[in-house]
């Protein structure tokens, strides 16, 4: 046995975990009919394959009608979801993890609107800031419900074979009664703190009736929350206390912060623009003064943490929740001695707004998309024209197929946009993007040629069977849209050479997505007399709503002037300055700005020359059949009965769109390559 710390078991009760790593529970939305069906039992089961000991499922499954989802989850309100689970265990266990689901009732974090268009409840009249419906305050008839509710979901969770369940306390219906904020009520279950406890020991109570003893129970819980405006941070852990004397539970799953605001959220929720494992010594510090297991998940991405605080005894078990959306292998390479091949998370947060990771493609489509690559029965030579992240991931992926991958990169390094990205102080961790796929080709024996601007001629006198154009784009400058584009910089200008700005800058982000907006808060954060213009109902209108908070907080800090709604008509000279017309979306009224330095943000525009030009000697003209690509086949046609290679472009040699859009190019067309 090895003698890692992360690789020891954990018993607790009957249950032996065969080590200290887990996957916290969340709302992937990958159920269908708010049940977990194939696809969400994949996703899970990929993490039981690649070593994982417990996994946690459910994010916040809603017990009862008046629970609503708000945000894809599961429904374990009736028995028609036994079937599943216990289908769901079957495949968890036979890898030899545990499995265990999450219930909750949401209270007032749910919306009417939801589902059943039910009125939402709560213990006093309350609208969370977040999902904004009014509840009504439950009587002793809702409460009694409620409780029985409970019960009858977690015997479903027994009854279809898994190991346990917790309950969901902090920020739903349970945390509310905690919280002398939401919970005004002036009987036995509000004011003192037993009181505010009441319900929830209740639930606790019917959940331990109707499962018995063998079958584990915990909490999902904080320990505080920042701020003393609700439950003061003394009495989460006076709550903890009284919890665990009722002998009623079996572990602890500890968070800190809160979750009812947006800016809380991206707090509580964190990604690049937090610390690592930044709610782990308040975790810490509560449990050492509980006896039973705690569980943690924050940002842990790290083995090194992960095994500082399991070896510390900060944490029972250490859960590595997004770290295994991007790779759900992580223990099997670690028990191989290969934790220098993890893929890392960066901490981009695609995983909460887009449900994806954001370099690791197959998670969410395990049934078309394998995460460890078959070798090709034909070794093949394949030519990529471009190190960027999609180019990176196609010759990534060819080389586990053990084809002879060459690549071509006209830069002096590989990393493409990713490197631009970069240069933004708050998105430098996307540079693990690049260095994971360049250790990952150098293991694989991928030949880079820097500094080669290829030409049809450098192409063909590869002599290759594929080829892949990952060239990428060039920044779209406007100029067949706006007259005196010329006079206006682009986002990659102002990245590759930066320059302390002078006066007021206007930033016009004409795309809307975090390209813009971390550029904006960049130059907020230099000092830059800042104005902010869009054509789009707000600023950064697609950035994950866990980005958004902190660059709108430095926006407004900077005292940026943000101007929605106005699209970008012409640009002009006047003197020494820059006078920028727009238009206003709705009133069509021109209005006129001046600055001293204008920056534009609006994609790029492909790069496809050299495509074009292979097209005549490729054997299927060039096409990609998009068919076949989507049902996750071989390309095979035929087109051009003299071509001598295939020929396909991927990324934004296509058209302007993302890292996933690129690599999930790649990994659909390089799996079968």
């Amino acid at each position: 046995m090895s003698s890692d710390p992360l690789l020891q078991p954990l018993k607790i009760k009957h249950l032996t975990l065969k080590n200290r790593i887990m996957s916290t529970s969340h709302a992937i939305s990958y159920g269908e009919d708010a049940m977990p069906k194939e696809r969400y039992q994949l996703y899970h089961e990929e993490k039981a394959k690649g070593g994982i000991g417990l996994t946690m499922f459910g994010g916040s499954s809603n017990v009862s009608p008046d629970s609503g989802s708000v945000f894809g989850q599961l429904s374990v309100g009736d028995d028609r979801i036994i079937a599943h689970f216990r289908e769901f265990s079957e495949r968890v266990h036979q890898h030899g993890a545990a499995l265990m689901c999450q219930i909750t009732h949401l209270g007032g974090r749910s919306h009417w609107r939801s589902d059943n268009w039910l009125p939402t409840v709560s213990p006093s009249r309350y609208r969370e800031p977040s999902h904004r419906g009014f509840t009504k305050e439950m009587d002793r008839h809702d409460i009694a419900r409620i409780v029985r509710q409970f019960g009858d979901a977690a015997w479903r969770c027994r009854e279809g074979g898994l190991d346990g369940c917790e309950v969901h306390v902090h920020g739903h219906l349970v945390g509310q009664f905690w919280n002398p904020m939401v919970n005004r009520r002036t009987d036995e279950f509000g004011g003192s703190l037993e009181n505010r406890a009441r319900f929830g020991l209740l639930v606790l109570e019917e959940i331990r009736r109707r499962v018995g003893e063998n079958f584990l129970v915990g909490v999902r819980m904080a320990v505080g929350e920042g701020h003393e405006e609700g439950m003061p941070g003394g009495e989460y852990l006076d709550m903890a206390k009284l919890i665990e004397r009722s002998g009623l539970i079996d572990f602890f799953n500890l968070t800190f912060g809160r979750i009812d605001t947006e800016v809380g959220l991206a707090d509580y929720m964190p990604g690049m623009h937090v610390g690592l494992a930044p709610q782990l010594a308040p975790v810490a510090a509560v449990k050492k003064q509980l006896s039973l297991p705690v569980f943690h998940a924050a940002r842990i991405t790290d083995l090194a943490t992960a095994r500082y605080a399991v070896q510390e005894g900060l944490l029972s078990l250490v859960g590595m929740t997004r770290a295994h959306i991007a790779d759900p292998h992580i223990v099997n390479k670690l028990a191989r001695g290969e934790e220098e091949r993890i893929r890392p998370c960066v901490g981009a947060t695609y995983c909460s707004w887009q449900r994806r990771c954001i370099h690791n493609v197959s998670i969410g489509r395990e049934a078309t998309l394998p995460h460890l690559i078959a070798r090709a029965e034909t070794r093949r030579r394949v030519v990529i024209v471009g190190a960027g992240p999609g180019g990176l991931e196609a010759a990534r992926i060819c080389g586990e197929r053990g084809h002879e991958v060459i690549v071509h990169e006209a830069a002096s390094q590989a990393g493409g946009q990713v490197l631009l990205a970069t240069r933004i102080p708050r998105r430098r961790d996307l540079i693990g993007i690049v260095d994971w796929r360049l250790a990952e080709a150098e293991r694989l024996g991928v030949t880079f040629h820097y500094n080669s601007y290829a030409d049809q001629a450098t192409i063909e006198a590869e002599n290759p069977d594929v080829v892949i154009i990952a060239t990428g784009g060039l920044p779209d400058r406007m100029e067949d849209e706006v007259a005196g584009a010329d006079l206006a910089e682009t986002v990659w200008e102002m990245l590759e050479t930066p320059r302390v700005s002078q006066g007021t800058v206007l930033l016009y982000d004409g795309l809307g997505t975090i390209t813009g907006a971390a550029s904006a808060e960049m130059l907020a954060d230099q000092g830059a007399h800042l104005v902010y213009v869009t054509p789009d109902k707000q600023a950064g209108i697609e950035t994950s709503y866990l980005d958004r908070p902190f660059i709108m907080r430095e926006l407004y800090r900077a005292g940026t002037a943000l101007h929605p709604d106005r699209r970008l008509k012409r640009i002009a000279r006047n003197g020494n300055r820059i006078e920028a017309t727009f238009v206003n979306e709705y009133t069509e009224v021109e209005e006129t700005m001046s600055c001293d330095r204008m920056v534009i943000e609006r994609g790029t525009i492909p790069m496809d020359e050299l495509y074009h030009e292979l097209r005549a000697g490729a054997v299927n003209d060039g096409v990609t059949d998009l068919d076949t690509l989507v049902a996750g086949g071989h390309q095979a046609l035929s087109l051009n009965p003299g071509g001598r290679y295939e020929l396909h472009r991927i990324g934004d040699s296509i058209s302007s769109r993302d890292i996933h859009a690129a690599m999930l190019d790649a990994m659909r067309l390089c799996k079968d390559i």
